[in-house]
Formats: C-alpha cells, structure tokens, sequence
C-alpha cells in the first residue's frame, strides 16, 4: 500500500535518509508493489519488483540482490522508517565492509520505559561481552529475579546487514523452530549457529503500523 507522509510516499521519506549515507554505494527499493514501483520512479529511485511469494523481507532482499552481484555486504532497512537514522546505517556498513568475520548484524537501543520489556510487540535481545547476540525474545528478556544486578533492557531494532554469502545461505535454511515460536526471523540464524553482531544507538526509528503513528511522525517531519 502507498502510504503518503507529509505530501510524499512513505518508502520516499525512508529513500531520502538512505541517500544520507556515505557508506553506502547503492540504494534500492525491493517491493512486490506495481506501485511502489512506478512511484519510486517517480521520485528517481532505483526499483526492483520481487515476487510476491517471499515469507520474509529478508527473502525479498535477496532476490533484489542478485541483480547487483558486485555489492558484497547488503543492509536491510524497512520501508516504514522514514525517522531512520543514516549514521546507524553507515555504522552497520562500515563494520561489515571492516570486519568479513561479521555475517549478520543488527541494532538495539536501551528501554527507558519498564512498560515496554513486557510488551510482545517491542522484541527484546539480549548479547555477549563482544556484542554478539545470545537471544531475541518478545518475552522480558533477560527476566529480572535479582534487581540488585541493575539490568539494562535493549529493544532490538528492525535494521540488519549481510555478508552476500550468508544472504543467500539464511534464505537457503527452512524457518526454524523458534523463529515460528516467537515469529522473528533473525532466530533462524541462531539456531543454526550464526551470533548476529548488535549495534547499541539512542536513535529510535520508530515505524509506521497505525494512522496514530503516521500522524505522530508527520508532525515530526514538518517540524524538522
């Protein structure tokens, strides 16, 4: 669907910060939407129209990046996000393109507001002294039995990157166990042995799920 936010499309608002980005070399929308399609070439973005069979973005982008077999490290940013942040973005890049032992990464910000470590729809993850992810979880995570270790709450943020080879080895795996469980993709790359790299940022992007949002971050754009 074409959601318009302050007189633009929605995916053009998300196009337009990834345009900020100076580690990036290319910027492609994947959609299985005609008229995502013609409206981003409205706007002069670059278009790849995708199956509409994929069970997950992350396998529409790897149908989109079999037509630009010379990017080696691929970063999946959500069409909803017009607020995403191009340094968060640059940061995955850069430690990717840095560091090939890297096959998949992500980002977390902490949780200010204790209301939300026992929401399902804000996923929680929880990671290693290196910044491996251990878990991702809509549950509290890690549940809190002992208060006086003074446990900080990270919500995961919806952002991944890609080594190309692992790309197409995730999609080549069958959903796995607990990623039907939870209903979250990245647990496929855990339970086959994979640790995602997490990024810690202050930069919340919040999407667009409801009018009440859309409003929200319309209000924010006009004032910025």
């Amino acid at each position: 669907m074409l959601h318009l936010i302050a007189g633009k499309p929605l995916v053009q608002h998300v196009w337009e910060r990834c345009q900020q980005c100076r580690a990036v070399d290319d910027v492609v929308i994947a959609t299985d939407d005609q008229r995502i399609v013609e409206a981003a070439a409205a706007f002069g973005a670059k278009a790849i129209l995708t199956s509409p069979a994929h069970p997950s973005g992350t396998d529409r982008i790897a149908e989109a990046a079999q037509a630009f077999p010379e990017h080696d490290t691929i970063i999946n940013v959500q069409g909803d996000e017009p607020l995403i942040s191009p340094a968060l973005i640059d940061q995955l890049a850069l430690a990717l393109q840095s560091d090939t032992r890297i096959r998949m990464i992500t980002a977390a910000a902490p949780i200010h507001d204790e209301a939300l470590v026992a929401d399902p729809n804000v996923v929680k993850v929880v990671f290693d002294v290196n910044g491996d992810s251990l878990y991702f979880s809509r549950s509290p995570l890690p549940f809190v039995r002992n208060a006086s270790a003074h446990t900080q709450h990270f919500r995961h943020l919806g952002l991944y990157g890609f080594q190309r080879e692992f790309l197409f080895q995730f999609v080549a795996w069958p959903p796995s166990r607990l990623e039907q469980t939870e209903s979250l993709e990245q647990l496929r790359a855990l339970e086959n042995g994979t640790r995602l790299r997490v990024v810690l940022t202050q930069d919340l992007s919040p999407g667009v799920d409801t009018r009440e949002q859309a409003d929200a971050i319309e209000k924010q754009l006009r004032e910025s």
